[in-house]
């Protein structure tokens, strides 16, 4: 299942990381693991932040998303299930109205 992962990183470990210079292998070490379809690093309530898409497979896989930034930077993760259009389009929303209207 295609999933909206948003990292919340808190400013001390990532101002750690930057000041003595592992910042850059740390991320690229955890998005190397993960491989996301995308990634986008942002702003997430005044603290840094990424948003990626990944696939998980299965429930147990959430640690293994989860706990590099957890472990590497203390930072909080969200989990949201998305679709692209094409699962919308498989959805069958339209057989879905008519049972519930």
């Amino acid at each position: 299942m295609r999933m909206l992962l948003q990292v919340r990183i808190p400013h001390e470990q990532f101002n750690a990381a930057v000041r003595d210079g592992t910042a850059g292998s740390k991320l690229n070490r955890i998005l190397e693991e993960m491989k996301p379809e995308a990634v986008y690093f942002t702003e997430r309530n005044g603290q840094r932040g990424a948003v990626m898409i990944v696939e998980l497979a299965d429930a147990s896989r959430i640690p293994t998303f989860a706990e590099p930034w957890f472990l590497t930077f203390n930072a909080d993760v969200e989990f949201q299930p998305v679709m692209s259009p094409e699962d919308l389009k498989r959805a069958g929303l339209d057989a879905l109205g008519k049972k519930w209207s």
